[in-house]
């Protein structure tokens, strides 16, 4: 996959490419299919993600025809909305920012725009309490799932244990393994800890806390945020309240926003229309996942490094006039 983004998924849009963009009515007049990247089942993604197809109908009359795609996250679903497989994706931002940026993962810059920023995922840390593990430095020759490959959760993991003085090809035993895989394996002791960055909360923690209740429990990463920070400002010190997995106390963590992104040659109209949906529609989107709650008009616009769409602009301007 990589090597066809570079082959053809790097160039961006040509002379006048940016005017075709722009919309004008913020309404779509034929029928569109449009599907959405999300995650694995048992995330925040993909619950969400249904909801947004649901909703993005429901705005369009009936015109955008939106179905929500399991995907392994950020960084798949980057590379597949270039690649032309979807027209819409959840992404980590700092994915993101480096897909904009042709860094890391990315040779080149991507194509990508972005369409609000959304809700803040909580880096979730978790070991058996067997396994003698209490910071990310034990996990050294333990089994640690740092979620599915070309996910971004498997970004910010590997970027702990390296901040943690570990190699994750070398120093773990990785098992690079999607949430409900992992979830099992740390249910029966085949996998010793686990990464996942999600919303709050996650239906697959939830589960994880409710059926391991004393044999689970989370590590405070929050010491890898200033390592974190010189890779990306964006990473930023959060807490992952006690109320949340009904867990003894409060865990300090690390969180990044979550963006919804296209790609930068998206028509405006159509791009204008998801966009609205997206907010006109949070209401139900919350019933589906609280993190949605995190969604909102007054940070919508922060997604930079990733150039916010044209259409976004538009419906962001309309909705902000309204509120």
């Amino acid at each position: 996959m990589l090597l066809v983004l570079a082959g053809c998924g790097g160039q961006r849009g040509g002379e006048g490419g940016e005017a075709a963009q722009e919309p004008t009515t913020c309404t779509v007049d034929s029928d569109t299919r449009l599907s959405i990247a999300t995650g694995n089942t048992t995330g925040v993604y993909y619950s969400l993600g249904g909801a947004l197809a649901e909703a993005i109908g429901k705005s369009s009359g009936g015109k955008l025809k939106a179905t929500a795609a399991e995907t392994s996250a950020s960084l798949q679903n980057i590379q597949q909305l270039v690649a032309g497989t979807h027209q819409v994706a959840f992404s980590l931002a700092d994915t993101a920012a480096d897909a904009a940026e042709g860094k890391e993962s990315f040779d080149e810059p991507q194509p990508i725009a972005a369409l609000a920023r959304l809700y803040p995922n909580y880096t979730q840390v978790v070991a058996r309490t067997d396994s003698g593990i209490n910071s990310i430095a034990d996990m050294r020759g333990k089994r640690v799932s740092t979620g599915a490959p070309n996910s971004g959760t498997e970004v910010i993991a590997n970027r702990m244990l390296q901040a943690a003085g570990l190699d994750p090809a070398k120093d773990i035993q990785a098992q690079r393994t999607e949430l409900g895989k992992t979830v099992e394996g740390m249910k029966d002791g085949s996998i010793d800890a686990m990464f996942w960055s999600g919303g709050l909360p996650t239906s697959g923690i939830t589960d994880l806390f409710t059926s391991q209740r004393g044999n689970v429990k989370f590590i405070d990463v929050a010491g890898t945020l200033d390592k974190l920070k010189e890779i990306n400002t964006i990473y930023e010190q959060g807490v992952i309240p006690a109320a949340t997995y009904q867990t003894p106390e409060d865990v300090p963590t690390v969180v990044v926003p979550n963006l919804l992104l296209v790609k930068d040659d998206m028509d405006g109209n159509t791009a204008c229309v998801v966009t609205k949906a997206l907010f006109e529609n949070k209401a139900e989107l919350v019933k589906v996942n609280k993190a949605a709650d995190g969604i909102n008009l007054e940070t919508a616009r922060q997604t930079e490094p990733v150039p916010l769409h044209p259409g976004a602009k538009k419906a962001l301007d309309e909705l902000g006039a309204k509120s």
